[in-house]
């Protein structure tokens, strides 16, 4: 199967084409542009650049959160875009769960996180051995310290890794607290779109189905800014 997946629901815009799990080609852009700017010619780009036409595509994949509001939006619409009027698949997978596909060829802890500014995370612990994943907490948005104490409730045996824009928050503060912490190699940390399309592929073998175009819908976690803010305003009335 022939998958194109997109992640830009952090600061990094990334793409991918995997056939059967295996890395065709990627793409990564973290040059300071917005996703709308940035993604659909990275898209183009790369599909020029594999040799690969879009029409070939068998299957879409998105990151659709947690993560940034706008970010989970364009990704969700241009995976939308790309498939609806080609009647392809779809799959929306959770930007935690492929970030814990980083580091599925370990063996410990997996803690994907994202920063989820004010001093929250997006994150959700996974176990990885054997090349197996398994989720261990939901995705959950709490804070630093909230997080800490967490990790610290599970095996104290087992290496705890983090990965994901969440890193330099997370690990100056818990390295210490958590002595079975170990620190992730940079090439492991950040968001991959090669990764999202193995954690697709994982899914569709755990049962669960692709979907139509129509039906993809992305995941918040939290409510957005503007929402907060309109909720705190209310509340004063």
């Amino acid at each position: 199967m022939l998958i194109l997946a997109i992640d830009s629901t952090a600061k990094t815009a990334a793409a991918a084409i995997c056939r059967d799990g295996v890395s065709v080609g990627a793409v990564a852009l973290d040059a300071g542009n917005t996703h709308s700017e940035t993604l659909l010619p990275a898209v183009e780009f790369l599909l020029d650049a594999a040799g690969v036409g879009i029409d070939a595509i068998d299957a879409f994949a998105c990151a659709a959160g947690p993560g940034s509001f706008t970010g989970v939006r364009i990704g969700a619409a241009t995976v939308k875009g790309l498939a609806f009027g080609r009647g392809r698949v779809c799959a929306a997978v959770d930007t935690l769960d492929a970030l814990a596909e980083n580091l599925s060829d370990t063996d410990g802890i997996a803690c994907a996180v994202m920063d989820a500014r004010r001093d929250q995370v997006y994150t959700a612990a996974f176990d990885c051995k054997d090349g197996e994943i398994r989720r261990l907490t939901d995705d959950l948005a709490v804070s630093v310290d909230e997080l800490g104490a967490i990790l610290s409730g599970f095996d104290g045996s087992r290496p705890i890794r983090f990965v994901g824009d969440g890193y330099d928050l997370c690990w100056p503060r818990l390295s210490e607290a958590l002595p079975n912490a170990v620190p992730t190699p940079r090439m492991m940390r950040g968001h991959s779109a090669v990764s999202l399309a193995r954690a697709a592929e994982r899914a569709i073998r755990r049962g669960e189905p692709f979907v139509d175009a129509e039906s993809l819908s992305p995941s918040y976690l939290r409510p957005s800014q503007a929402e907060r803010e309109y909720g705190e305003k209310h509340k004063e009335i």
